[in-house]
């Protein structure tokens, strides 16, 4: 039987770059969510940072079959259930707290917390998980920090998040503990407002390429 953390590899299946959304108008959602899925990157996280992020969740979920779509900023144990509920295929939080892990342990759907610190990687790997979100990841040291983690802590895997854009992604994903990175440069605000799905989809599609 598959750990969480190959499930949640396994739904990622080799992405490079996790689109970070952030939904100020529902109606966006699944046009957004199509696009990036069109130009190679199916798997995209929506911020429980709007008041519409639960039900482009859930309008992404029902209406999107080539999407898989996760929620992100979960903070707590009833935001948890409430994106698991709205249909998320995977949990991103910015941290890592004894209330999310027990949800988790509690619940089918895979689990990435955020951590910056060793104490805090190791804290997660004790607990079973060993892929995490490194956030922010520029303010936090960037690179060279993650770098200096993988051979002290080698059978941890990170997705950095925070100030990852297009310049510096290839720098993150040379690293041979890097999975993934996310970032939202890929659907920007003003494209996203004015729906430009298609230059939408170029950027996702330049983006799904930078491992090869």
């Amino acid at each position: 039987m598959p750990t969480k953390t190959e499930k949640l590899l396994a739904l990622l299946n080799g992405q490079p770059v996790i689109p970070v959304l952030k939904i100020s108008d529902v109606a966006h959602a699944v046009p957004l969510a199509r696009a990036l899925a069109r130009g190679g990157l199916p798997a995209i996280e929506i911020t429980l940072r709007t008041a519409d992020a639960l039900e482009a969740i859930r309008r992404v979920a029902g209406e999107v079959e080539e999407a898989i779509v996760g929620a992100g900023t979960i903070l707590d144990r009833n935001q948890f259930k409430q994106a698991v509920s709205a249909g998320s295929k995977f949990i991103v939080s910015p941290g890592i707290t004894r209330e999310l892990l027990i949800t988790a342990d509690d619940s089918e759907v895979p689990f990435l917390p955020g951590a910056i610190t060793p104490g805090e990687i190791m804290t997660a790997r004790q607990a079973g998980l060993d892929f995490l979100k490194f956030f922010p990841a520029e303010q936090a040291g960037g690179a060279a920090f993650l770098k200096a983690l993988a051979s002290p802590i080698a059978d941890v895997k990170f997705c950095p998040t925070g100030g990852v854009s297009a310049a510096n992604a290839r720098d993150y994903l040379n690293l041979p503990n890097v999975v993934c990175v996310g970032g939202s440069w890929i659907a920007p605000d003003d494209l996203v407002r004015a729906g430009e799905w298609a230059r939408i989809e170029t950027l996702a599609r330049e983006a799904a390429t930078l491992r090869k």
